[in-house]
């Protein structure tokens, strides 16, 4: 097994690097199209601002390589968003991956949503992971409910918190932040 994280200067590498260790995975930090396109397993990853992160897809390819990808692909956190077809922040068109837009939260709650929240979850990613089981989450931008998603969170509206589309997934949540449910999660999708 081969597991790449697509380095283009926004995520929160570290983190993901450890809990694939903490699951016997060595994973690589790259940016270049033939050590992505050679791996078994692509991650995603995303901390920042949706537009910026765009900009610096498309000044290096990865803009047209991901979507082409046909090995496992996860996107976490704005790395799931950018996998949507637009989002509200930037005005950012994003890889249209996945057939829905990412929207602003506008509630009378606490934004950026952060902490620990159920996610519904369903399929592949979620096996051996006990219904409504808790997750960490950290975003101002939510991705619609849609057709690709196989996992729910509510913040005042319900979201889609994970989707997934042929060899495509995504989830809002960061499991290698989300303790033992989060790990079950990457173990989940690495035996894709």
């Amino acid at each position: 097994m081969s597991v790449a994280i697509i380095d283009y200067g926004a995520g929160n590498i570290q983190s993901i690097r450890f809990a694939l260790e903490r699951l016997g995975i060595s994973a690589i930090l790259t940016s270049s199209k033939e050590e992505i396109k050679a791996a078994s397993h692509v991650i995603f990853p995303g901390v920042g601002e949706a537009s910026s992160a765009m900009t610096k897809l498309q000044s290096t390819g990865l803009d047209t390589l991901i979507p082409a990808l046909k090995q496992p692909v996860l996107g976490i956190c704005l790395g799931m968003q950018l996998m949507c077809n637009h989002s509200e922040e930037g005005d950012t068109k994003g890889l249209g991956i996945f057939d829905t837009d990412v929207v602003r939260f506008t509630t009378d709650l606490n934004v950026p949503h952060m902490g620990w929240n159920e996610v519904d979850g369903k399929g592949v990613l979620f096996d051996q992971i006990p219904a409504n089981s808790h997750f960490y989450l950290v975003h101002s931008f939510y991705a619609e409910s849609n057709e690709n998603a196989v996992g729910h969170c509510v913040y005042d509206t319900t979201f889609a918190a994970a989707m997934a589309k042929d060899n495509f997934y995504g989830t809002q949540f960061h499991p290698e932040k989300s303790g033992e449910m989060g790990a079950r999660l990457l173990k989940n999708f690495l035996q894709q």
